[in-house]
């Protein structure tokens, strides 16, 4: 069975369509996109091995060529080098504005393939076919493209819809543990920032989900997706409501800036231990319940996830180091740091009045 979670953008709308077998379909699905019977796929080394196949096949049922471009796996590829490469690419295999570029593969290259696809002839449309879990429920949704720079995490990019997203439920089979579960950080954050009903699901349901449970995943998928969708309907550029899609987030990108991108922090582990940050500070600010961030962790560690820094290996900078990693953020306005912190799990919120000293504790106890 297949469900369409759409995303309402006026003349820009679509549809995220979440089902199994859906890369084998891929021809049937893209099809109707299509001015020429032609697309260019951009994908990474590691999901080419397992899935430019099926999906080459499932276009070329639709008599559609497809042509490719293979990335190095890893977070280090979302940068200027490997952008650039796929920008030439493109423009050597002659795609033109009104032609279709897909991305096949978790959030990195989902969102370079869509920077690329932006900045292209000024703009060509794209597809996003996300493989991990992670970019089915978050980064394939709502138009985020871009890559890192030195400086810091995405600070490089531009919001570009794609024309559809498919998320086949059945390509989260081949994904390592590790690498569901940092999608699962994603998960876990809807349903702490807007949905208790979500979180308490998910408290039931998570272990199975994370065991193979299908359906459980296609459910968790579209919960995920249909909030992401109504934030986005409402707030697409990230002028209010959309900042709490961020939840854990500042803690998270000054933790992967100190790991240097590397595989010692995935992103969505850095999302857990950030949401983790996020209501103990919340609590210790008096702004939520004292047992919210105790079931928060409970649930997280139930999963087998990173909790606390303590659970990063090696060495972290200290508190002060994480704060200044934090300032470089995004969500810095006029030089003041935005945090999402909550009021109770389900209820998150935006504000700049943070006490600097309960971050600072909240840091040097979660290093341990």
């Amino acid at each position: 069975m297949t469900v369409d979670v759409r995303v309402e953008l006026g003349e820009r709308s679509y549809d995220v369509r979440i089902g199994e077998g859906l890369i084998a379909q891929a021809g049937a699905h893209v099809a109707p996109l299509l001015h020429r019977s032609r697309v260019a796929v951009i994908t990474d080394e590691n999901v080419a091995a397992a899935h430019l196949a099926p999906l080459r096949a499932g276009l070329a049922e639709a008599g559609i060529d497809m042509v490719s471009l293979s990335l190095p796996a890893g977070e280090s590829t979302k940068g200027w080098p490997q952008f650039t490469r796929a920008v030439e690419w493109l423009l050597e295999q002659r795609i033109e504005r009104r032609d279709v570029v897909i991305a096949l593969g978790g959030g990195v290259i989902g969102d370079l393939a869509g920077f690329a696809a932006a900045v292209l002839r000024r703009g060509v449309r794209f597809v996003q076919i996300p493989t991990s879990l992670l970019a089915q429920v978050d980064s394939s949704v709502g138009g985020k493209t871009g890559i890192n720079a030195p400086q810091g995490k995405n600070l490089v990019g531009a919001f570009h819809q794609p024309a559809m997203v498919l998320a086949d439920i059945v390509a989260l089979d081949s994904l390592p543990r590790r690498e569901l579960l940092s999608g699962y950080g994603e998960v876990a954050k809807y349903g702490m920032l807007g949905d208790e009903t979500f979180f308490s699901w998910l408290e039931e349901n998570g272990p199975a989900l994370a065991a193979g449970d299908r359906a459980l995943r296609a459910e968790a998928v579209r919960r995920s997706v249909q909030m992401k969708a109504d934030i986005v309907a409402r707030d697409e550029t990230e002028q209010g409501d959309r900042a709490l899609l961020n939840l854990g987030h500042t803690f998270c990108h000054a933790l992967e800036a100190a790991t240097g991108y590397s595989d010692r922090l995935l992103h969505g582990e850095g999302v857990a231990i950030g949401c983790a940050l996020a209501f103990e500070v919340s609590a210790r600010m008096g702004l939520c319940p004292q047992e919210d961030p105790s079931r928060v962790r409970a649930h997280l560690r139930a999963m087998g996830m990173k909790t606390d820094l303590s659970d990063i290996p090696g060495d972290l900078p200290g508190p002060e180091a994480l704060i200044g990693l934090m300032g470089q953020d995004k969500k810095v306005v006029d030089g003041k740091l935005r945090f999402i912190m909550a009021r109770r799990i389900g209820q998150a919120f935006v504000t700049e009045d943070v006490n600097p000293e309960v971050v600072r504790a909240a840091l040097r106890d979660s290093a341990g």
